[in-house]
């Protein structure tokens, strides 16, 4: 199955059964997963080697990571959703409904999953993800007999790579056709968002991140907001450099590189210049700030508090890029409707 832009799984198709292959489960990953998907009313050929066997298409399942929600409601299996760890922090309507229905158990929180609860709920499957292959608490649960496929969705840096996970869940659900067609509209969106910031004739500097303690942490040259904002046909101030994870600069530096950009997008969880400025009255020496031309998705929030940015973007990236196509370059979509991002207040 074609797998375009995504670097870290792919999909083998056979007569009978698939083979979902995960190559990056976590960064710097030294193991590659094998999952056999048997699909209904067939047997395992023998002499296949694989790290679990998953019956598909899957009518039990628990994810742990909201950007995994939207390809559940992609392709239609929201209700195959029993269990999830911290549900205030999802923000789709239609599993919104679903937990108030009490149809979804809340699992308590990633980093402290209440397992026993877990396993009583009987799932076919969880999908986890993980930082590296540590993790204990899947080990408790894999010990039980119920398989843990592991996601690396949040480990792409490229937008369309991250949207293509959604034919991940596809295979798990014999979906591969409804996957793919729904990533081709994203892509085709994004191609054209793309091809009309092309279109403007001026390219504004930006500038992203914020300040923790004493440092700014920054995204990198290479990292998935940076594509983006590349993308929108705007000059990212850090977009030489390159790394995993943000980078950590001095105020004075960033203050010093960045003084003059035309925009700050995502600073934070600042919601407005009054609380920019009580965290440092120093950031009105930018003239992002004087000018407020500052950009947060902060402040767009589900019905229980969730960010609206963090689940839906990776499976929306043609949102987000017209968000910020309409940031940077307001003349090409003059009656855009933003998604995700908002001026600061």
């Amino acid at each position: 199955m074609e797998i375009k832009y995504a670097k870290g799984f792919s999909i083998e198709k056979y007569d009978g059964y698939d083979f979902l292959i995960i190559k990056d489960p976590w960064p710097d990953a030294d193991k590659t997963y094998r999952y056999l998907l048997l699909k209904e009313g067939t047997t395992a050929p023998a002499n296949l080697a694989y790290d679990q066997i998953i019956q598909v298409p899957v009518k039990k399942l628990v994810v742990t990571s909201t950007t995994h929600i939207p390809s559940l409601e992609a392709l239609g299996v929201e209700k195959t959703l029993i269990g999830f760890p911290g549900l205030d922090y999802v923000s789709s309507d239609s599993i919104r409904k679903l937990i108030n229905k009490g149809e979804i158990t809340e699992l308590g929180q990633n980093e402290a999953i209440n397992t026993e609860l877990l396993i009583s709920l009987e799932p076919e499957l969880v999908v986890g993800f993980a930082v590296n292959g540590n993790n204990k608490t899947y080990s408790t649960i894999e010990r039980t007999g119920i398989p843990v496929i592991y996601n690396g969705d949040w480990t792409e840096n490229s937008p369309l790579g991250k949207a293509e996970w959604v034919k991940f869940f596809g295979a798990l659900y014999n979906k591969n056709e409804e996957a793919s067609r729904y990533f081709k509209k994203v892509e085709t969106n994004y191609k054209m968002a793309k091809n009309l910031a092309a279109t403007a004739e001026k390219k504004p500097t930006v500038l992203s991140g914020s300040m923790y303690k004493d440092q700014w942490y920054v995204p990198y040259g290479n990292s998935w907001l940076a594509r983006f904002i590349e993308e929108a046909n705007a000059s990212y101030i850090y977009k030489e450099t390159t790394g995993s994870g943000s980078m950590a600069l001095a105020f004075e530096t960033v203050l010093s590189d960045a003084q003059n950009v035309d925009y700050w997008v995502a600073p934070g969880q600042f919601g407005s210049y009054v609380q920019l400025m009580e965290a440092s009255p120093h950031y009105d020496q930018f003239k992002a700030v004087k000018e407020q031309k500052v950009y947060t998705y902060s402040s767009t929030k589900g019905e229980t508090g969730g960010a609206l940015f963090f689940e839906l973007a990776p499976n929306r990236p043609d949102l987000v890029l017209r968000d910020l196509i309409a940031i940077f370059h307001p003349q090409l979509l003059p009656q855009h409707q933003f998604t995700f991002f908002k001026p600061l207040q």
